[in-house]
This record gives structure tokens, C-alpha cells and sequence, in this order.
């Protein structure tokens, strides 16, 4: 298990340098290129557009290839378009470069996630906060190693060194050794069993195993999903823009408030998952997404430095382990489908990626700074409500498991 836990946490770190490295060189590219940004934020979307399809193709190639055979694939593909990047083709060939690089990292995320889910049955949530850790470390790492090789003119480097990455996790999952799980991974379809412990059945038996209620609560946490990657990315891309407007900052310190959310984001992620088995995760979620939008509805009113920079610390421990944990309180939740649930979360935080940041910028372009604060913690108001429905979702399901548990009992003592 910890060998699985460590190469998965590599796929991460790997899935992290794979998501910012276009960003990070955007400025000098478009300048070898001699294009707008309006084509850059089209090459961005298309990168998108590969990732969401390798999110949702992702089940179907399990099935095909196995989960090992399928991860094979998108590491090699990964690995493929990074250097075509390399290359520097025409500019057309960068279209179909981005889809099989999002395609890629798209699918790597997804499988990681489905693996851990439903391989750890115990601590669970520690697992996948490790792995978020190692994202969050790799999109802090990549735009430093960029600036280093832009500055000696080398920027194109920057593909390479995700390229060599990816050349090592690809090794590391053809040529090693989980044990048990092993067999989980070759199979070609749903296993019943890994490492000893029942999984799924009901997934093993149907294709697409959402009955009655489970299509609600499934939509329930597909909309969660897509509000919080989708708050998150605005956060990120427009919070120096933010502070520019209402503050005056100059652009480098401005920009220093994203490297410090995504430093909070990371250690607070070191304890995300251990705080969440301790104290269930249906709390932990309802909490952190409480605080989140308590921090946000604070934020317009922040006038100094200091002040801004305390919250935007805050809103990164307390928004650090939202999307791990609300992944495996999903799939606990709708028992049997730990082989579809992941992907499917996954690709509708993706889609709230692209859609919620453009309204952002939107707001940003015709309304107040404050507004558009004010925005972000509409966002997360919603949030809230839904992490309570589905806070209170999960205890009458306990409830109910007590009560049968309690009817049995009568019933062996009759």
C-alpha cells in the first residue's frame, strides 16, 4: 500500500507541473510565435477540452486495458505531447499537441483516484490528501523552474522537464509490484476484490450503477464539484488582478498572493485528510466550505496588505482539503460506484474550471472589484448549502443502518 501511495503522489506531482507548465510560458510562446492572448487563452481551453475527454474516457479504457494498462497509455501520452512542445511546431500542430497533453494529465488524475478510493479502505482521506499535497507542491515547483530557464533563454526546456517526469512514472508503473492489488490492476473490468476487502460489486455488475436517489446525490456533488474547482481557479488566476484594483499593489507583489495561497493550499493539506477521519467527513467538508465562505465575505472589507494576505493564508488552509475530502465523502456516500463517481466529480470540477473563471473575468471587466468579490463568496454560499443537504443525507443513512441493525437484533433475540 505505501509503494502504491508514494507512486501515486509522484502521478500527482507529475499531474501538478503538467496543469501550469503552458501558463508559465505563455507570455515568452506567444512572443516566439508572434500571437495574441486571445489565442492563448484558446490553446489554454483547448488543453481543457483534452482533459475533460480523459476524464470521461478514462472508465471506458480501465475496462478495455485495466487500470495499469490505461494509466500506460495516458503517462505515454503525456510524456508524447510534452515533447512535441519540445519541438516547437507550427502553430497549428499545437491544437491537437494540447488535447493529448490535457488528455493525459486528465486521465492520470482520474484513475489515481478511483485506484486509492477503492484499494484503501481505512484512512482514506490521508491517502488522497497526500496526493493533493504533491499536486499543490508541483504547481508551486514548475512556474520556478520555468522563470530559471526563461531567464538563460532555455524556457522550452520547460517541456522537457515534465517529459523526463513522465519517462520515470511510466517506469515506475510498469515495473512495480503491489502485491495484491496487483490483480486489480490488470483487470479488464470491475474487480469484486482488492487487497482482501469487497469493492463494488454493484459496479462490477452494471455499467453506469446509479439507482433511484443515487442520481440526486450524484448531482448534488457534481454541482458541488463544479462550484468549488471552478471558485478555486478564479481565486488563483484573478487574485493579483484583485489586489491590484483595491488595494494599488504593484504586479510582483500582487503576484506573491497566489504563490501564498498555494503554499497554505499545500499545508494544509498535510493535514486534511487526518483532521477529516477524525472528525467524520461530512463535517469536515460542511466546516471548511462554512469558513471558506466566511473568509470570502470578509475579504472585500480588508484595506490593507497585511489584512488581504491574512485572508487569502486563511481561505488556502481552509479550502486545502475540500476537493479530496468532498471525492471520498462522495464515494463513500454512493457505496458501488468507487469505479465511475472519481471521474465523473472530477470531469464537473473541470468544467466549473473554464466556466466560472470566465464569468470572473467578466465581472472584473463591468463590475466593482468588491462585486466580484462578492461573487466568489455567492459561489461558496451555494456550496455551503449543498455540503449541508448532503451533511444531512449521510446521517439519515446512518440512521437507517442503525435502525435495521437495531430491527435484527429484536429479531436473533426473538
Amino acid at each position: 500500500m505505501k509503494r502504491l501511495i508514494w507512486i501515486g503522489c509522484l502521478s500527482y506531482f507529475l499531474i501538478g507541473l503538467a496543469h501550469v507548465v503552458l501558463g508559465s510560458v505563455l507570455p515568452v510562446l506567444l512572443e516566439h510565435y508572434g500571437r495574441e492572448y486571445s489565442q492563448g487563452g484558446t490553446l489554454i481551453f483547448t488543453q481543457f477540452a483534452g482533459f475533460l475527454a480523459g476524464v470521461l474516457v478514462s472508465p471506458l479504457l480501465n475496462r478495455r486495458f485495466g487500470k495499469r494498462g490505461g494509466l500506460l497509455i495516458a503517462i505515454s501520452l503525456l510524456c508524447a505531447a510534452e515533447l512535441a512542445y519540445l519541438l516547437l511546431p507550427p502553430w497549428g500542430w499545437l491544437y491537437p499537441i494540447a488535447v493529448c497533453a490535457g488528455f493525459g494529465f486528465g486521465m492520470i488524475e482520474a484513475v489515481i483516484g478511483t485506484i486509492i478510493i477503492a484499494a484503501i479502505k481505512e484512512k482514506t482521506a490521508v491517502a488522497m490528501s497526500r496526493l493533493e499535497v504533491l499536486f499543490g507542491v508541483g504547481a508551486m515547483v514548475m512556474p520556478l523552474i520555468a522563470s530559471g530557464f526563461i531567464s538563460q533563454g532555455w524556457w522550452r526546456f520547460s517541456f522537457l522537464v515534465i517529459s523526463l517526469f513522465a519517462l520515470a512514472t511510466l517506469l515506475l508503473w510498469a515495473k512495480s509490484s503491489f502485491g495484491e492489488i496487483d490483480a486489480e490492476l490488470r483487470a479488464k473490468k470491475p474487480a469484486a476484490n482488492v487487497g482482501g476487502s469487497d469493492i463494488s460489486k454493484a459496479a462490477g455488475q452494471k455499467r453506469f450503477p446509479y439507482q433511484g436517489k443515487s442520481w440526486g446525490i450524484l448531482a448534488l456533488f457534481m454541482v458541488f464539484f463544479f462550484l468549488y474547482v471552478g471558485t478555486e481557479m478564479s481565486l488563483a488566476n484573478f487574485m493579483p488582478a484583485i489586489l491590484i484594483e483595491k488595494i494599488g499593489m504593484k504586479e510582483a507583489g500582487a503576484a506573491l498572493s497566489v504563490t501564498c495561497f498555494w503554499i497554505a493550499m499545500s499545508v494544509g493539506r498535510i493535514f486534511a485528510g487526518t483532521v477529516a477521519e477524525r472528525i467524520h467527513y461530512r463535517v469536515y467538508v460542511l466546516y471548511s466550505c462554512a469558513a471558506t465562505l466566511v473568509l470570502l465575505a470578509v475579504f472585500p472589507f480588508t484595506a490593507a496588505v497585511w489584512s488581504a494576505f491574512a485572508v487569502i493564508l486563511l481561505l488556502g488552509l481552509f479550502m486545502s482539503g475540500i476537493f479530496s475530502i468532498a471525492l471520498v465523502f462522495a464515494s463513500k456516500l454512493l457505496a458501488g460506484t468507487e469505479e465511475s463517481t472519481p471521474s465523473i466529480l472530477i470531469a464537473s470540477g473541470g468544467v466549473g474550471g473554464a466556466v466560472l473563471p470566465l464569468i470572473i473575468g467578466w465581472c472584473m471587466d463591468h463590475l466593482e472589484v468588491n462585486q466580484t468579490s462578492w461573487m466568489l463568496a455567492l459561489f461558496t454560499l451555494f456550496m455551503v448549502a449543498l455540503s449541508f443537504a448532503a451533511y444531512v443525507l449521510q446521517r439519515r443513512q446512518l440512521q437507517a443502518a442503525e435502525r435495521r441493525q437495531e430491527i435484527a437484533q429484536e429479531a436473533c433475540s426473538n
